[in-house]
């Protein structure tokens, strides 16, 4: 038997691969109510990303341009904004403040000394830096 034989054998025998990765970005439960809008399970989207909810939700206030608050578990924004620019302002913070720009890995914590934001990545152990929100 030849090489490309046993090879092609080999790789038709693999199972296949999954195109999707373990971490699946938080859909935020937005419903707008008057001239408000509620993120229903904020504090959920939050523990995803592993973040504290006033970080995101100051992130949220300034790229939306709307003023809030946190209520319990969910977010309450002062203005009426629809789920899919919530969704993809969060998408927005997963990008800046989540996922490691070395490795794509959304295993990162971060720690603030000062006015410095530093994210580090548990998986590759890269380390940046940013300013605060604000």
């Amino acid at each position: 038997m030849e090489y490309e034989d046993m090879l092609k054998r080999a790789k038709k025998n693999l199972p296949e691969m999954k195109t999707g990765g373990r971490f699946e970005l938080p859909r935020a439960n937005v419903i707008n109510i008057k001239r408000q809008t509620f993120v229903k399970n904020f504090a959920d989207v939050a523990k995803t990303l592993r973040r504290e909810p006033n970080h995101l939700a100051k992130f949220l206030f300034k790229e939306l341009a709307i003023p809030g608050s946190i209520r319990g578990s969910e977010l309450v924004l002062q203005g009426k904004v629809p789920s899919s620019i919530v969704n993809q302002r969060i998408k927005d913070y997963a990008e800046e403040y989540v996922i490691c720009k070395e490795c794509g890995k959304p295993d990162t914590s971060m720690t603030k000394e000062g006015g410095i934001t530093t994210v580090r990545c548990e998986a590759c152990g890269a380390r940046r830096t940013f300013k605060g929100i604000n």
